[in-house]
């Protein structure tokens, strides 16, 4: 029987594909499907701001006919590396990465490369072999929000850190934050805690908690920088339960949440705004190129971002 073992063959290499595909929670395709299928890939669904570009990717693609899938493996690195690679496996037409570290995730872009998979970053730094990424300027965020910050504070006193370096845009905004304190002698770091993702507003609460108790006088502590509104917002909330309301809190983002605070005379004072929406827009729009034979009109894309206080509008 000639035909037996390319038959089997066969068999085998279609089991792997449905097998990855499972695992991406794919619904089982024909050989005449056609519809691209664009997987998108994240660590950090639960965050609000990352899951307004997931969103928006989605909603873009839904225009284009797209089958989109959203796999988020909460927080796990390892998990996202898994991920990446059933992504390839099932032969997907692109990848999104929303929030990650694309450093750590380098030997499956190339595998993706080698794959003919393009694969695109949002909120993500740009590493060789994705083919573009949408992102706002994490050190000018930083410059605007600290320097608010410092100002909101007199320029002196003891200020908590609350922070995520495990995210390379936070990473980013707390290095600038770092290279901006040296201008200030009068502003010392009380301390800087690591705020856990998922549950990042009750993780930073509970951490500020323990702060306040920690430093009971008034004075003791002048401000909070926030690397993400999400701790911003869960710093406020011990702050104002605490009845500690001469400490005041900035972060980056713009959450609905945060604005809120910050229009009714919150310690929270101010954050940056970043447009979510137009960074998964702008991605949407490079796999269109990419999937119609076109250059990305960039690799890094920059969308902007503004300083929003009370006295401004959202």
């Amino acid at each position: 029987m000639p035909h037996t073992q390319p038959t089997r063959r066969i068999i085998l290499q279609a089991g792997a594909l449905t097998l990855a595909a499972s695992a991406l929670g794919w619904p089982l395709l024909g050989l005449a499907q056609t519809a691209r299928r664009v997987a998108i890939i994240t660590p950090y669904q639960s965050s609000p701001t990352t899951n307004e570009m997931i969103n928006a990717v989605v909603a873009f693609g839904a225009k284009q006919g797209w089958k989109t899938n959203v796999v988020d493996t909460r927080g796990d690195m390892g998990q996202m590396v898994a991920r990446l690679e059933d992504a390839i496996a099932s032969k997907v037409d692109a990848i999104v990465v929303v929030s990650i570290d694309a450093a750590r995730i380098k030997t499956q872009v190339q595998a993706a490369k080698a794959a003919n998979i393009p694969v695109f970053g949002c909120d993500a730094a740009y590493i060789e072999g994705l083919s573009a990424t949408a992102v706002s300027d994490d050190a000018a965020m930083s410059r605007l929000i600290t320097n608010q910050l410092f100002s909101a504070m007199g320029d002196k006193g003891k200020v908590v850190v609350l922070t995520h370096r495990a995210h390379p845009g936070v990473l980013k905004r707390t290095n600038e934050f770092t290279a901006l304190l040296k201008d200030h002698p009068a502003i010392s770091v009380l301390t800087e805690k690591h705020v856990d993702v998922p549950g990042p507003i009750e993780s930073a609460r509970k951490s500020m908690e323990s702060i306040l108790l920690a430093n009971p006088q008034k004075g003791s502590i002048a401000g909070v920088w926030a690397a993400f509104d999400d701790a911003a917002i869960g710093a406020t909330q011990a702050i104002m339960a605490a009845g500690r309301t001469e400490i005041v809190v900035t972060g980056v983002d713009g959450a609905t949440q945060a604005v809120e605070l910050i229009r009714k005379k919150s310690p929270l004072v101010a954050t940056v705004k970043q447009d979510f929406v137009a960074m998964g827009d702008r991605v949407g729009e490079q796999v269109v190129r990419v999937f119609d034979g076109k250059a990305v009109t960039a690799t890094t894309i920059d969308v902007p971002a503004r300083l929003l206080t009370a006295a401004t509008r959202g």
